[in-house]
């Protein structure tokens, strides 16, 4: 089979698109074909040898996977035909990957390969943050900085999903109407006076700030959290780890909460799939997740590399086979 497999942890350029063996299915496993692989962040981590999983070379990355079940244990919930997501963490850009029963979710008969390709990590975390960390209720206001990437846009629409106004916070000019589009009520342009543009919007601060950009505009975002409310740390874009003020988190009663989730499902195996059957509900109500690039196999590549360098707007997924 074909697969992108990563020969040296040189970022995207490490990668070379080879001819394989098939994976070996172990008694209980399953074997999936990939129809779509979700581009995200862990990849263009991994593909620099910089994410936490640091397998050995040679490997093939690829970690949000919907295809179709091709093989299966007789005694396994799914079946051989059954569409499926995929949390693969790994060999996702393959034409096959074999996975535990645990890996799998059923893609909702609502969308396709390459929408349940772009459900996966960024609509987990971004449920897991909004409702399991900030404990976000219908009719709170929402503002979610980084809004143009893959975890921004899943925040947005999952808020909305949960009946909350949302302000979008965008460092990249021109996504106004991408935003408004996928639901958010105001846009914010980050430049000198946005906080300030934030408090007037909400007469206060938001209830609930996302955050997977940190860097330099932490201490401004704080600042834009009403009294009572959750700031959710979920990573470090932009590339500098900030520190918190304390007297501010003190004296206005904010709560600065993280949400990893890769990590949390470490010690919450079962996380995963109740947040999965929330979003297929969430789908059946209407919510669906944008595809904005898709990309070919032998393009992957290229997909990490617009990624890195801020070309992928909302989310980018490869085509593996149809």
């Amino acid at each position: 089979m074909k697969a992108q497999v990563l020969i040296a942890e040189s970022g995207p350029e490490g990668l070379a698109l080879q001819d394989i063996p098939t994976p070996e299915v172990h008694p209980g496993q399953y074997l999936v074909d990939v129809r779509s692989c979700g581009v995200c962040f862990p990849d263009l981590l991994m593909s620099r040898g910089e994410y936490q999983l640091r397998p050995p070379l040679p490997f093939t990355p690829g970690t949000e996977v919907a295809g179709v079940v091709s093989e299966a244990p007789e005694s396994g919930r799914f079946a051989v035909g059954d569409n499926v997501v995929v949390a693969s963490m790994l060999g996702g850009f393959g034409e096959q990957v074999a996975v535990t029963e645990q890996q799998l979710f059923p893609l909702p008969d609502e969308l396709t390969f390459d929408e349940g390709a772009a459900l996966g990590i960024n609509f987990q975390t971004a449920l897991f943050a909004l409702t399991m960390r900030a404990n976000l209720q219908p009719g709170e206001t929402v503002g979610v900085l980084g809004s143009a990437g893959g975890i921004g846009v899943a925040s947005i629409i999952v808020a909305k999903a949960l009946g909350a106004r949302v302000i979008a916070v965008v460092h990249r000019t021109g996504n106004d109407e991408m935003l408004r589009g996928l639901g958010a009520d105001e846009v914010v342009s980050l430049t000198d006076g946005w906080k300030d543009r934030v408090l007037e919007l909400t007469d206060g601060g938001v209830d609930v700030m996302i955050d997977p950009v940190g860097g330099d505009v932490f201490d401004e975002a704080l600042r834009a959290v009403a009294p009572d409310g959750r700031f959710v740390v979920i990573g470090f874009a932009a590339g500098g780890i900030p520190t918190v003020k304390l007297n501010r988190v003190l004296f206005r009663n904010i709560a600065v909460v993280g949400a990893a989730w890769g990590e949390y499902i470490r010690t919450h195996p079962d996380v995963p799939g109740r947040l999965h059957q929330r979003i297929v509900d969430l789908v059946r109500d209407g919510m669906r997740p944008p595809v904005n690039h898709v990309y070919d196999l032998a393009d992957l590549p290229t997909a990490l590399t617009d990624l890195a360098e801020g070309r992928v707007r909302g989310k980018a997924v490869v085509r593996v086979s149809s």
